[in-house]
């Protein structure tokens, strides 16, 4: 299957926010933001702004119809801030004027007196000062307090995860104009429009059958515009709104970095005790969420935190509390993984500690205790099952072990280790299991609209939002093989609020299976109708011998008269409806978010990855050699998407753990705010070999087409490179001990390098 928007995307008319043809007299709009983390705004003066060239208005919380509240989860984010800023970057006016130009010219001009605040930008700061966004949540397993008496061996330790911007290469933007009868319509870079829909209806005071939203793509999104496209929407809505004029609002690239929340940094205290053969028996762990300002997704993210505080791993007895911390930095948000790589690393750090105190290799402690059939999450779930598909996990990691001969790799890196004085490499194996399903129950839902024409093509909407990850290829997949027709007849329509209704976002993985799901239902419901009217017109009894192939009718496997065209262009003729929509709920999946306990994912996704990493002794540098996996795809659908999303997540994992580092000063003041201070993966970065090994599994009945979601599962396998990089620091300095710390960036390699003992 061809990528449907390659010629486009490669010839450059595939259309973004920025590439919308504008409207007569469309007014762009910039943000006047706050210059300081915490405080009062005492005095704002637009005077001499709204006097400048160009300018049409200059608007602030005042000039909210509606409520000034944009918060999703917890009504505790304005719009524009009124009396109180909480964060360097948040949106106090916004400015409207005839050019961009125009309006940043004018922004400059705006005065503001701010009384001070103290600030908070550590999240056990805040936590020590009880600076909590929401109440804790911990998760049991057992009982923790009994297990430890069991344990022969005893380790704790200390473990910190830094942020990750998401860089996006379409920054946010919306374009948004008035329509008639007091309505607008919004164009916007979000992964949720119906987000986007309510918000503007409750920002704006309407109903929300006044508000369409309209995606057609987005140039990337990784979760940084699940909820941090609303605000620049609902500033375009209400330019549009107010001034009765389109609006356009699209940020510049360090604007971007400077005004919007990253993934979550964490800091976390862990204790495992393990048994004299290695097994885990228990493991305690409190993490320390830097939430920001607002509350944006920060509780989702920590239940999901606590969903793989384990990763891969059975431990019959865990406590697990993760406390949201506010601090005074912009509102962390949703990122690949949504929390789950913050709750892994732990684990992972865990293991090494133990295995480094031991004088054992990780991967013994890792092997000896990998999840099978049967075996139970801290959350009540079993892994394994007759609708997620078996556990293959340590299928996984057996696979591992014999296609990549891991026994002859660990002694080509011991024999290189032993003769090279400059360099040393190091391996670590780093398996995952990450669950699929929104892990808020009445999310997991979604629409189709289906209409084939009476030419035989077929417009297709769905729920599901095209970032760059192929959902639409998948979409049309399901439509071509649910009605027997080319692709090439298939048209992926843009997500709009007006066609599917009621979407949840695109995210969590669960964009391909939700929406496909809910494609299948809709083309079935087709199929059966249109069989029905071709067993009438060859004068047959029975629709259920009727079946479609390549454009064609068949009556017990015999090719008949009809074509697909005729077909379709008779029952039209005869008033057969050739619409259909269909919603689709995953099955099974409930939680109780009082006792902690449920079944919260359709099915989970499995793998393992070898890495290996060599470290330069002399300069701290480092080059990721190898990664090579065996992942649990299901049955794969389409192997060049999902190879794709392999090896896109696993650079963004090795980034994040190796040289993305986010930095902010002790007042909140974002420090690695461009390119050339915050570092991602070049091609030179990349791994010198990555290779992926499809394991073939049956898959689950609630994937669609039993091809499991890929989404955010290869992201983890770039925690193995910070371990891999580890042990070639050990290996460099023999029983050294230094901090978990990541991103592991050459400046902290070199201080383990030259530290003491």
């Amino acid at each position: 299957m061809k990528n449907i928007d390659l010629k486009s995307h490669v010839r450059g008319e595939s259309i973004y926010v920025d590439d919308i043809p504008v409207r007569e007299r469309t007014l762009y709009g910039t943000v006047f933001d706050s210059s300081i983390a915490h405080g009062i705004i005492k005095n704002l003066d637009v005077t001499d702004a709204a006097q400048s060239d160009g300018v049409a208005a200059i608007l602030t919380a005042v000039d909210i119809p509606g409520d000034n509240q944009i918060g999703m989860i917890l009504p505790d984010e304005p719009l524009l801030a009124a009396r109180e800023v909480q964060y360097i970057g948040q949106p106090i006016a916004l400015v409207l004027a005839a050019t961009e130009a125009f309006a940043r010219a004018a922004a400059k001009k705006i005065q503001v007196e701010f009384e001070a605040l103290p600030v908070i930008a550590d999240a056990r700061e805040a936590y020590n000062q009880k600076q909590l966004i929401d109440s804790p949540r911990t998760f049991y397993l057992g009982d923790i307090g009994a297990a430890w008496n069991q344990c022969d061996h005893i380790f704790e330790g200390r473990a910190d995860i830094g942020g990750q911007e998401h860089l996006y290469i379409e920054t946010q933007g919306a374009y948004a104009y008035p329509t008639e009868n007091g309505g607008i319509k919004i164009f916007t870079a979000s992964q949720s429009p119906t987000v986007i829909q309510k918000t503007a209806a409750q920002v704006l005071g309407l109903p929300m059958h006044k508000i369409e939203v309209d995606v057609g793509r987005l140039g990337g999104a990784f979760g940084g515009k699940e909820t941090q496209a609303t605000a620049w929407a609902m500033l375009a809505a209400l330019g549009a709104y107010r001034k009765q004029r389109a609006v356009k609002i699209v940020l510049h690239r360090q604007d971007d970095m400077r005004m919007t929340g990253k993934r979550h940094p964490y800091s976390a205290d862990f204790k495992i005790g393990l048994t004299g053969d290695y097994k885990i028996i228990a493991y305690q762990v409190s993490f320390y969420q830097n939430s920001g300002a607002f509350a944006d997704l920060s509780t989702s993210v920590m239940e999901r935190t606590l969903f793989h505080v384990t990763n891969s791993y059975f431990i019959p007895h865990v406590k697990a509390t993760v406390y949201c911390c506010r601090t005074h930095l912009p509102p962390n948000t949703a990122f690949r993984g949504f929390g789950g790589p913050q709750g892994m690393f732990v684990m992972e750090a865990a293991i090494a500690r133990a295995a480094e105190a031991l004088a054992v290799d990780a991967a013994v402690i890792q092997q000896k205790n990998l999840l099978q059939d049967g075996d139970e999450f801290p959350y009540g779930q079993k892994a394994g099952g007759e609708n997620a598909g078996r556990c293959h996990a340590q299928n996984c990691w057996h696979e591992v072990q014999t296609r990549y001969h891991i026994v002859a790799l660990r002694e080509e890196v011991a024999a290189f280790n032993a003769h090279d004085r400059q360099y040393k490499k190091g391996l670590a194996l780093m398996p995952i299991c990450f669950g699929i399903s929104f892990t808020k129950i009445h999310m997991n839902q979604a629409g189709a609209l289906v209409h084939i024409y009476q030419d035989g093509s077929v417009g297709v909407s769905v729920a599901a939002v095209e970032m760059g990850q192929g959902v639409n290829i998948k979409m049309v997949q399901v439509a071509a093989r649910g009605l027997a027709v080319s692709p090439d007849r298939i048209k992926m329509e843009t997500t709009n609020t007006t066609r599917v209704a009621n979407t949840s976002p695109t995210a969590a993985s669960s964009g391909a299976d939700l929406s496909g799901k809910a494609l299948e239902k809709a083309c079935l419901a087709l199929g059966t109708r249109l069989k029905k009217f071709a067993a009438k017109k060859l004068g047959l009894e029975n629709p259920a011998i009727i079946e479609f192939k390549d454009e064609r009718v068949y009556n017990k496997g015999k090719q008949t008269r009809l074509s697909w065209e005729q077909l379709v262009r008779d029952a039209y003729h005869d008033r057969v409806s050739l619409s259909e929509h269909a919603h689709y709920a995953t099955p099974i999946i409930h939680f109780d978010s009082k006792k902690e306990k449920g079944i919260p994912f359709a099915y989970h996704v499995y793998g393992t990855a070898a890495i290996v990493a060599t470290v330069d002794r002399l300069r701290g540098t480092y080059e990721i050699d190898a990664v090579k996996v065996v992942h649990d795809f299901g049955q794969s659908m389409d192997p060049i998407v999902d190879r794709g999303q392999m090896e896109g997540g696993i650079v963004q994992g090795i980034g994040w753990m190796t040289m993305e580092e986010v930095v902010y000063d002790p007042q909140g003041r974002l420090l690695s705010n461009a390119l050339s201070t915050y570092k991602v993966p070049d091609i030179y970065a990349a791994p010198k070999e990555l290779i992926v090994h499809f394991f073939q599994s049956e898959g689950s009945p609630l994937a669609i087409l039993r091809s499991k979601a890929i989404g955010e599962p290869p992201l983890m396998y770039g925690i193995g490179a910070y371990f891999a990089v580890r042990n070639a620091i050990r290996a460099a300095k023999p029983g050294i001990t230094f901090p978990f710390c990541a991103p592991i960036t050459p400046e902290k390699v070199l201080l383990a390098l030259y530290a003491e003992k």
